[in-house]
């Protein structure tokens, strides 16, 4: 990746865009401008009603429901301002007229629902034959009510209304609620509402389009609803007419607004300048050098001058990184990202992070049934959870391949025989090789660290840093001589002069990077050593969790298996299943995210810094579809 810095004068900078879009590799970046002290953006108005008329030609096209085709000149050319302006203009008028057919259409969809709702209170009326204006309307001697309460409070309340001289009609009942009409002589207000709240009465409130007989009300709701569809046809008929007609200059537009992108983008990104002279600035890939060079020259009319250099040490960090993902590592490269983005020059770790993250899946959840269950529910993941496909099923196998090892079949250990140990049986063995596994995964994360130091700080940090080749021989001495103490043998020299020889780099190089007096760095110097050694035995020590989880799942299961023996008969097959369910469920996710914890704090915190640039490259966008016939 090189740096470019590309002076021009102002007038050629919008060719000079389309000539960057063109080669579809350059990144923009302002950071150089911006050091520079070239604060002027010179062409702010031109994004300004870049956006404008992006805005409004997005609202014409959502409101046709047909995506333009670009048509994409084989020679594209520069989008002046003022050219700009006019579209932005003409757009807007176009988009008043379409504004007016929306608005109708709008309204007409506010009255259909208007009208469902009126449908809706008036089915509870259906079966009352009687005209509602009447029966609702002001009486001088009488006192009408409507409304719902629980059925079963209808003959309580018919009673307690008898003594008031009050009758209750119930006229439709659903779901355990009575509709009812309550008459009786006016005058008892205060004692009547008092009875009806203790009875759970809720008053059903008549919309005046509804004052009158149920069915000549559902006629005129119908009449209303046709009255409605015949206004929609002609509405949509004139949308249609509106964008038919203006057709190919919503396709021209789009067109030209696609060629105005990639300037519009470089006023936002990385143009800066002052007066005439305008400075654009980004980064680009080394093997398209020549090829910028070549349509800079075929593009721009003035002279110009083009730098191209190499990342300095110190700005590594906003040099963007190209992240390549196989589409297999989607669903993986998902989570690697929610941690970060590799800096340029760092291992991506995606790959890594599939490998290990399936393989501590399927350790902690060994069982052939339920990793079968797993897999096959990751196979149907569609839609937005189709990223996550493939980790699904691969954790999936990973678990059916440990519940072969281990001899589980949906709890069962009886079924099959286990090919190496049924994890209850030996769960020292089953801590141990969690360990051994943790040690294997730490190295491997050393070893891309010492890479990583290696590319961005040079070969010293590389050999002496606490998490470069020092740490790491320091580590693997510390891991030698322990195993040998536990198969009862000595420490031995070597495993003692590996960590001598690990902590005396490591010392040596903190006491040169701090700053201060020479007892202050020798204590700090000693801190870090300490730390670089503690801090390796108990990301180690962090691994028996696998093994703990392992352990866990069978224990979780002869739980189960515990409760169904007690229930016996059917129940007991109802708790299998319930219990094989909230196993995978809640130990499942419970996995997952242990997984998850190891990979982030015990890998990526060792060796990958996750505050990366990714390369979003400035482009000619061409989005094609499919257009109306005949527009």
């Amino acid at each position: 990746m090189q740096h470019v810095s590309l002076w021009l004068v102002r007038e050629d900078a919008p060719a000079a865009s389309l000539a960057l879009a063109g080669l579809g590799s350059f990144c923009p970046d302002a950071a150089e401008g911006l050091k520079l002290d070239l604060p002027d953006v010179s062409e702010t108005r031109y994004r300004d009603v870049y956006l404008s008329a992006r805005s409004r030609l997005d609202r014409i096209v959502a409101f046709a429901g047909v995506t333009p085709e670009v048509r994409m000149p084989p020679a594209p050319q520069p989008v002046a301002l003022a050219q700009l302006v006019e579209l932005d203009a003409r757009l807007a008028e176009i988009w008043s007229a379409c504004f007016e057919r929306a608005e109708k259409l709008r309204a007409i969809e506010e009255a259909r629902a208007h009208i469902a709702q009126l449908s809706a209170t008036l089915a509870t009326f259906a079966d009352l034959d009687v005209d509602l204006g009447a029966l609702l309307a002001e009486h001088r001697f009488l006192d009408v009510r409507l409304g719902s309460l629980p059925a079963a409070n209808v003959s309580r309340l018919r009673e307690a209304l008898a003594l008031a001289g009050f009758v209750i009609d119930v006229f439709g009942e659903s779901e355990g609620a009575a509709r009812a009409i309550v008459v009786g002589p006016a005058g008892h207000e205060v004692q009547i509402a008092s009875l009806l709240a203790t009875a759970g009465w809720r008053g059903i409130e008549v919309p005046p389009e509804l004052r009158t007989h149920p069915e000549r009300a559902r006629e005129d709701l119908d009449r209303r609803l046709a009255a409605l569809a015949a206004e929609e046809k002609a509405a949509r008929e004139a949308r249609d007419a509106v964008w038919h007609a203006h057709w190919q200059e919503i396709e021209a537009a789009e067109t030209t607004l696609a060629l105005a992108a990639p300037y519009a983008d470089l006023v936002e990104k990385a143009l800066r300048g002052r007066g005439g002279l305008t400075l654009i600035t980004g980064w680009l890939p080394a093997r398209d050098a020549e090829a910028l060079r070549a349509a800079l020259a075929a593009r721009l009319k003035h002279p110009h001058l083009l730098k191209l250099r190499d990342p300095e040490p110190g700005e590594r960090s906003l040099v963007p990184s190209i992240v390549r993902t196989p589409q297999l590592l989607k669903g993986f490269a998902t989570l690697v990202h929610t941690y970060g983005v590799p800096r340029y020059g760092e291992i991506d770790p995606t790959a890594l992070f599939a490998v290990s993250f399936v393989l501590m899946f399927g350790m902690m959840f060994g069982d052939v049934g339920q990793g079968a269950v797993l897999a096959a529910a990751g196979a149907f993941l569609r839609g937005r959870l189709a990223p996550a496909r493939v980790l699904a099923v691969a954790c999936g196998i990973a678990s059916m391949a440990f519940g072969f090892l281990y001899g589980s079949v949906f709890g069962y250990e009886g079924w099959i025989h286990p090919v190496w140990v049924a994890p209850l049986t030996d769960p020292l063995r089953m801590l141990a090789v969690a360990v051994f596994w943790g040690i294997g995964f730490i190295v491997i994360a050393s070893l891309i660290r010492v890479h990583n130091l290696y590319v961005e700080h040079g070969l010293a940090a590389a050999l002496s840093d606490a998490g470069g080749a020092a740490g790491l021989v320091l580590y693997l001495g510390a891991v030698i001589g322990l195993v040998s103490v536990a198969r009862g043998g000595t420490f031995g020299y070597l495993p003692a002069a590996m960590i001598a020889l690990g902590a005396a780099a490591i010392f040596r190089h903190a006491f040169r990077e701090q700053q201060g007096k020479p007892p202050e760095r020798v204590l700090v110097a000693a801190i870090e050593t300490f730390e670089a050694l503690i801090g390796f035995f108990a990301n180690t020590l962090s691994f028996m969790r696998v093994g703990a989880f392992s352990l866990n799942h069978v224990a979780l299961a002869a739980a189960v298996f515990a409760i169904a023996d007690m229930l016996g008969g059917a129940a007991s097959w109802a708790a299998i299943v319930v219990g094989n369910v909230f196993i995978m469920v809640l130990e499942g996710a419970i996995v997952a995210i242990q997984a998850l914890r190891l990979e982030y704090y015990e890998g990526f915190s060792r060796f990958f810094s996750g505050d990366g640039r990714e390369f979003h490259p400035l482009l000619l966008r061409a989005h094609r579809n499919n257009h109306p016939k005949g527009a």
